[in-house]
């Protein structure tokens, strides 16, 4: 989430970037509490300061063997004061932060401004497949391979999973090992292989909740939920810690089955492989400095591109406009690859710069 400070110094940019991710948010209540929070923090402080003064004071007096008991009686009266405040310190913290982390990040003022209509191609590769005849669509190839079958998926789980077999089993096993070894040998990731299960802090700081709760799979009896991308866990890899900037930057690819219920998304793209709700990815993520964190960026995509070229996939790389950027992002590239069966442009990659959010 933003930092309050950053919030408090940079109030009409952050304004202006929440109305261009289409957010209409008054920040006035949000700095009211903060300048409370401030003033409480204040009083704290001074109390405190009178308790160190007075403890002081009594250990002097009682060892010059004088009555104390006043000053220890005030003492008391300063104690009770403090324990007030600091819960009142505390509810005001929580409220603080039910409302940080509702609030997105900021745009980076080169994204464009607008709906995704606004969005706009960088760059692209590779020519357009056209084809004389009306092809077969992938549901109709893979069911003549016999190397998909959607019918016992749906049986042994539910409609949009998927069971690959026989040569359609080995490729997706091929795929995602040619990536991860492609980024590890060329691309110089480091490999990770986390857990899928994640517990609800993680998913809080990499921005999946509170927003899109109800697209995730979450467990009945405990807080943990399973992954809708490798971002959740390899992200909070380093949460709680101070990084040495000598070992900047950090690179991590790791391959893992993704999970995403979908829950808007009824009757879009609902048959074969376009939308399911379990599917397999290899994720980058990097760990950099601010000041070259979009240089970096760049570099994500060009590791990204490389593998559809690699492929010999027609592609194209778009960048998104502000309202069609994620909630943790402040400037996302999206890869698309040319569908000839279906004649569409499909996103394959995401590529996107949280800053420090």
């Amino acid at each position: 989430m933003l930092d309050i400070k950053f919030i408090r110094e940079h109030t009409q940019v952050v304004e202006q970037g929440l109305a261009a991710k289409g957010v209409k948010l008054n920040l006035t209540a949000l700095l009211e509490l903060d300048q409370e929070r401030r003033e409480v923090i204040t009083q704290l402080d001074d109390l405190r300061n009178k308790t160190n003064a007075a403890n002081t004071e009594i250990g002097k007096l009682m060892k010059e063997k004088k009555d104390a008991k006043k000053k220890i009686a005030a003492m008391k009266e300063i104690s009770k004061q403090t324990d007030h405040l600091a819960n009142e310190l505390r509810q005001i913290e929580n409220n603080i932060k039910e409302v940080l982390i509702s609030i997105p990040n900021v745009p980076h003022p080169s994204v464009p401004v607008g709906g995704m209509e606004k969005n706009e191609i960088a760059r692209s590769w590779g020519k357009e497949v056209t084809l004389a005849f009306k092809p077969k669509t992938h549901i109709e190839i893979a069911e003549d391979l016999d190397i998909i079958d959607f019918k016992r998926a749906a049986k042994i789980t539910g409609s949009n999973f998927v069971v690959y077999k026989n040569d359609g089993a080995r490729l997706e096993r091929a795929l995602y090992c040619f990536m991860l070894d492609l980024h590890i040998q060329k691309h110089g990731y480091s490999e990770i292989f986390p857990p899928v299960l994640v517990n609800r802090a993680a998913m809080t700081g990499t921005g999946q909740l509170p927003k899109m709760e109800e697209d995730m799979y979450a467990l009945k009896d405990e807080d943990f939920f399973l992954i809708p991308t490798a971002e959740v866990p390899v992200t909070n890899l380093h949460s709680q810690e101070i990084l040495p900037e000598e070992d900047l930057p950090i690179k991590y690819t790791a391959y893992t089955p993704c999970f995403r219920r979908e829950a808007g998304s009824y009757g879009k793209d609902t048959k074969g492989l376009v939308r399911v709700h379990q599917f397999d990815k290899v994720e980058l993520v990097k760990f950099v400095k601010p000041e070259t964190s979009y240089d970096e960026l760049e570099q994500l995509v060009a590791d990204a591109e490389d593998v559809l070229k690699l492929l010999n996939l027609p592609y194209r790389v778009i960048t998104l406009a502000t309202g069609d950027l994620s909630f943790a992002s402040s400037k996302t590239y999206d890869l698309e690859a040319y569908a000839c069966g279906i004649d569409k442009w499909l996103e394959v990659s995401s590529c996107s710069n949280f800053e420090d959010f």
